[in-house]
């Protein structure tokens, strides 16, 4: 298989937490101790299997994933970095990210993991309200959260950070006020997620024993259509379905993956995409660990992706992102016609939420709130 023009990414999972929040189903383990000589040696050997079997390609970003990467000593977030720099070649501007919890102690080291060589920094702050960030299980304040942020702003060149919206009990003016103070700071991206009860998540018990309710579809909607409306004024409109930013100031790691080009993906449960072929690492640390002592390299599985399986996983990342898809380069994916309910397709355009122009498909306004229920009508 010809290897994809487009520059390669990586993502480097960092597994561990100080505590599990109540929301989350992210691969994220608590330990009382990590031997950071051991997991630094584990991630280098790692990332040398994925640089032995796909040599020659250029970088175009690197992204550090967790867990919480920010715990990572800096020597480690250097090293990967020099690794991955003798693997392959960087394109010009690289872009390396690194998710950060914006407590104080982990703020503390952002200095020195900017001169590691890190130039975009993701902060998880979720939200400027202390009732909010206890009920979510956050261990920083409102103040310290801020404080990172001035931090962070001070340390690298590009700062994004996320909130979590949709709450139990949240109004549509108590967003809007949280959502414009956040614009205030002045950050060229923010990652704007709507509250969801995933499955084997602490919410997920409270859910199901009728003691946590998040608004309904159509109070969810609102509030979906008027975050897009005050960033798209703001001059931070939506590229995609949670993410907004400045123009120019797109992730370009996260838009490697709704691409859908090639990335190498190591560390625990990491996923990659490498040539028609599904990568999964071993999720747990220490089967992950135990798999590279055997093996060289924390693999699980490798699996050849069916050509139509390659254009329908294309299909539902390129449709989240706001320019779309290629229909053409969908067709060539799937060795032949796109894998599209046409007359479902054409029941959506007429409704005005998608729309077509030439051989690109992409979803409106009006059809962003229903994403999901449009994808099932229309992938075949």
């Amino acid at each position: 298989m010809t290897a994809d023009p487009a520059p390669l990414a990586l993502y480097v999972h960092w597994p561990f937490c100080v505590s599990k929040c109540p929301y989350c189903d992210f691969n994220s383990h608590v330990r009382e101790r990590v031997d950071q000589a051991r997991w630094r040696d584990a991630l280098l050997a790692d990332l040398a299997h994925e640089a032995a079997v796909l040599p020659g390609r250029r970088l175009g970003s690197i992204f550090f994933g967790g867990g919480t990467p920010s715990l990572m000593p800096p020597e480690t977030v250097a090293a990967i970095i020099d690794a991955a720099a003798k693997a392959w070649s960087f394109e010009d501007g690289i872009e390396i990210t690194l998710e950060a919890n914006p407590s104080s102690v982990e703020a503390a080291r952002f200095a020195d993991i900017a001169r590691a060589g890190v130039n975009r920094v993701s902060l998880g702050l979720q939200a400027l309200d202390d009732e909010a960030l206890v009920f979510l299980g956050r261990a920083h304040g409102v103040d310290e959260g801020l404080a990172a942020l001035a931090t962070a702003q001070a340390a690298f060149a590009r700062v994004s950070f996320d909130l979590i919206y949709a709450r139990p009990g949240q109004s549509l003016a108590a967003w809007e006020a949280e959502l414009r103070r956040a614009i205030g700071f002045g950050t060229e991206h923010l990652s704007l997620y709507q509250l969801t009860i995933e499955p084997g998540t602490r919410f997920a018990t409270l859910a199901a024993k009728g003691q946590l309710t998040i608004p309904d579809a159509d109070m969810g909607a609102d509030l979906f259509e008027m975050t897009r409306a005050i960033t798209a004024a703001a001059g931070l409109p939506a590229y995609e379905i949670s993410n907004h930013a400045r123009p120019g100031a797109e992730s370009r790691h996260n838009l490697t993956y709704w691409r859908y080009r090639d990335y190498a993906g190591v560390g625990p449960g990491a996923h990659g995409r490498r040539g028609g072929l599904a990568t999964l690492r071993h999720k747990k640390p220490e089967n992950w660990l135990a798999a590279l002592d055997r093996n060289g390299h924390g693999m699980e599985r490798e699996d050849r992706l069916a050509p139509a399986d390659r254009a329908i996983e294309a299909l539902l990342m390129g449709l989240r992102i706001g320019e779309g898809v290629d229909l053409d380069r969908i067709a060539t994916l799937a060795d032949g016609a796109p894998p599209i309910d046409a007359k479902a397709l054409d029941r959506i355009v007429q409704q005005g939420l998608a729309e077509r122009d030439g051989t690109r498909l992409r979803i409106t306004e009006a059809g962003m709130p229903v994403l999901e229920a449009i994808l099932r009508e229309i992938v075949d």
